[in-house]
């Protein structure tokens, strides 16, 4: 287990929630967007907006950070604007992970009570794999709205993407 190989994995956890947005959402409706289901989270927005919120509590706590809402997104149904903060929180993801060392995944940095004993490569799985869990939730709501999806398969990214 090093750094890159976690940089690797989340460029396809970046790659499969650019996929999702730009091939089904940016497409839907405001309608079908907002329209309430009785599945897991509900509506797409309110996957999306999940997604977002978890990705940047869990990297605000691996950077120490204590302040973890997005209060931005709490009441927006606007499609630019949740798009515009799920691209700054890739961002931040992104700026962290540029920056981790093999040696980092062994710390535990996070202060606040509940998760304080997590180890930084845990919760940098636990992230990907709740994402992949949300997605899979939103490809089938995505194909209940009549969507045409696609398979979010690791490997097929990998062999999409060689290493060098």
């Amino acid at each position: 287990m090093n750094a890159d190989a976690f940089r690797q994995l989340y460029d396809y956890h970046f790659s499969e929630n650019r996929k999702l947005w730009d091939s089904y959402v940016t497409s839907l409706s405001p309608a079908d967007f907002t329209l309430p289901v009785a599945y897991s989270l509900g509506s797409v927005r309110d996957h999306i907006v999940h997604l977002t919120e978890v990705d940047h509590s869990w990297f605000s706590e691996l950077k120490g950070l204590t302040e973890l809402a997005i209060p931005s997104l709490r009441e927006s149904n606007n499609l630019t604007e949740i798009r515009q903060q799920w691209d700054a929180v890739e961002q931040m993801m992104r700026d962290y992970l540029a920056n981790l060392r093999d040696e980092m995944l062994f710390t535990k940095p996070i202060v606040l009570e509940e998760d304080k004993d997590l180890i930084v490569w845990q919760v940098l799985l636990h992230v990907v794999n709740h994402g992949t869990d949300h997605r899979a939730q939103l490809l089938r709501l995505l194909h209940d709205l009549g969507a045409k999806t696609n398979s979010q398969d690791y490997v097929l990214y990998l062999y999409a993407h060689p290493a060098p």
